[in-house]
């Protein structure tokens, strides 16, 4: 076989698994631009690789995903083949150690622990991490995820330790009461000008209890507004097409003539 290119495997995981690492080493050393890279290097790629394997989940594109849950594996692989090179550790030492932590945080499976249902399992979890060294329950929130995310995680892990309400009737009334001082910092109807940053951090308080809300009644916000995002794409480039088609241009057009659009668009 040419260049000693690893065979197909069949269906085996460890095999399979053994011919990504073969693959990367060769690579990793006679491939110039596989040579150059660093962790901070592949840093960004993996970030686009993430979005795009969420992408293809979000639009239930399951060969799509596929595909792309094999870029972000070879990330994987690349990032501890890159730290062997230092002896700071290996791709054995990475999935040793997460099976260990998989392990200890699961004593309900693999030890004489007794739970009720998955909220225990969570409460658990975010206990064990206190007694592993974590200063706070937030701590294993990362810095640089994207605010809505960010928000999500938060109140799950403060929920994972009792620290919630106890219905969505109460949250609700919070929703209520934010929107209420929004509306009294940010009076919209009012010429006065706006004090900014009291009126951001009233918008921010808003958007956290909808959150909350949304956790409460099983809505996913990320997926939510992710969905809107998609439908209203979808609705302005209908929009858009008709108006070309019509030989407009919709810097031109009025509101109302955009609406007749797109009004045509949200029955499809």
């Amino acid at each position: 076989m040419p260049n000693n290119i690893p065979p197909v495997t069949a269906e085996n995981p460890a095999l399979a698994f053994e011919r990504l690492l073969t693959v990367l080493d060769t690579l990793r050393t006679e491939c110039p631009w596989d040579k150059k890279q660093t962790m901070e290097s592949l840093r960004h790629l993996t970030i686009e690789e993430t979005y795009e394997l969420s992408d293809a989940i979000m639009e239930g594109d399951l060969p799509e995903v596929k595909k792309e849950l094999g870029d972000v594996m070879m990330h994987l692989v690349f990032y501890a083949r890159i730290a062997s090179e230092t002896n700071d550790f290996t791709i054995v030492d990475v999935l040793n150690g997460v099976c260990d932590k998989l392990i200890s945080r699961h004593p309900h499976i693999y030890g004489d622990v007794n739970v009720l249902d998955e909220h225990e399992v969570k409460r658990n979890w975010e206990k064990l991490k206190l007694k592993e060294g974590n200063k706070s329950v937030l701590g294993g929130v990362p810095k640089g995820l994207p605010s809505l995310v960010k928000a999500s995680r938060i109140q799950e892990k403060a929920r994972g330790v009792g620290f919630d309400w106890d219905n969505k009737e109460q949250v609700w009334e919070k929703v209520e009461e934010e929107l209420q001082e929004f509306k009294d910092e940010y009076n919209l109807a009012s010429d006065q000008e706006i004090d900014i940053e009291k009126a951001e951090g009233e918008f921010g308080d808003l958007l956290f209890s909808l959150i909350n809300y949304a956790r409460f009644i099983n809505i996913n916000p990320e997926n939510a507004l992710e969905k809107t995002n998609k439908k209203f794409i979808k609705r302005f480039q209908y929009l858009e097409e008709k108006a070309k088609e019509n030989g407009k241009a919709l810097q031109d057009m009025t509101l109302a003539e955009m609406d007749v659009y797109w009004n045509e668009a949200k029955k499809f």
